[in-house]
């Protein structure tokens, strides 16, 4: 059983982060809540009180599975607090609270892709893996809570960013929940894109490649023209070789087929090029880069394209 609620770790200055620091607050859920695991809430110095923030959210991203929760709370501290990461950095320039869930990823269950949010997580049908893009959800609505006894209101909608598998995350987070992402953000996607599409070449598209099952699957229809108006921006690196495609924990052997079959073998020479044009085709308001001369990073450059495409938003 996770324990109760609210941990303050650090007040002040976050140790290790190159910019001054905030509050850091660490909240584990009780019995009656509506998620089941941990999330940070990493509040920078000087965020106002005098009109409602944008929270922004980075779902966790350990970079490897492990049974034990703690390691992955102790990687979501470090994705909270350091501004080598994009979601912590860029809080810190737009001056808004930022979110971090601590969802698992399990050895033991090693094809649970959770913080890719793929397939087999969304199949779940037991708690407490039971449809964590809810759970994300219900730990924005807490966090809105504790903001606003901190004087802080907030928006009902919220930012999105990530990287690799939470850039997944975030992307099909987005068709799943259109009405909640005030604008998304996210980079080093596998040259892959979610489409906002039924079918392609008189072939079904299931989650997470297409939305042909998402009502089945969710309970809920696709809201495409919601998904399309939502702001969007998407980046790969020119020498990104990064590829989770090939790999059975992030796809099935029919899924990897498709992908191959419909978008592109190949990463970037064909898979993105492929998705950014079918983006392009069903009018998605995404802006859609290949950065030349990087690879699976995000360097300053990328970094502050997207705080520059989020201030563009909320201006």
């Amino acid at each position: 059983m996770l324990k109760r609620l609210l941990y303050f770790v650090l007040l002040g200055f976050i140790a290790g982060c190159s910019n001054p620091g905030g509050e850091l607050l660490f909240i584990e859920p009780k019995e009656t809540d509506a998620f089941q695991y941990p999330y940070f809430l990493f509040i920078p110095k000087g965020v106002s009180t005098d009109e409602k923030a944008f929270v922004l959210i980075e779902p966790n991203n350990s970079g490897f599975a492990d049974d034990d929760l703690q390691n992955h709370i102790e990687k979501a501290k470090r994705t909270s607090t350091k501004d080598f990461y994009l979601g912590n950095y860029a809080a810190r320039k737009l001056n808004c609270p930022l979110l971090v869930p601590v969802f698992p990823r399990s050895k033991t269950n090693w094809k649970i892709y959770t913080h890719a949010l793929d397939r087999d997580v969304m199949l779940q049908e037991e708690q407490p893996l039971k449809r964590i893009d809810l759970q994300l959800i219900e730990m924005y609505k807490h966090a809105q809570n504790l903001l606003t006894d901190k004087g802080i209101p907030s928006h009902d909608q919220f930012l999105l960013c990530g990287f690799s598998a939470s850039a997944t995350f975030a992307n099909r987070f987005t068709l799943l929940h259109p009405d909640r992402v005030r604008a998304v953000a996210a980079g080093g996607l596998n040259g892959l894109l979610m489409l906002p599409e039924n079918s392609l070449d008189e072939e079904m598209l299931n989650y997470p490649i297409g939305t042909n099952d998402m009502k089945e699957l969710t309970g809920s229809a696709f809201q495409k023209e919601t998904f399309i108006k939502t702001p969007q921006f998407y980046f790969m690196g020119q020498l990104d070789d990064n590829d989770a495609v090939p790999y059975d924990d992030a796809f099935s052997q029919a899924e990897r087929e498709q992908i191959f079959k419909l978008l592109g073998e190949q990463m970037l020479s064909e898979r993105w090029k492929t998705c950014s044009r079918l983006y392009k085709d069903a009018g998605v308001n995404a802006d859609i880069r290949l950065y030349e001369n990087i690879g699976h990073e995000h360097p300053q450059e990328v970094k502050d394209d997207v705080v520059a495409f989020f201030n563009a938003i909320l201006k």
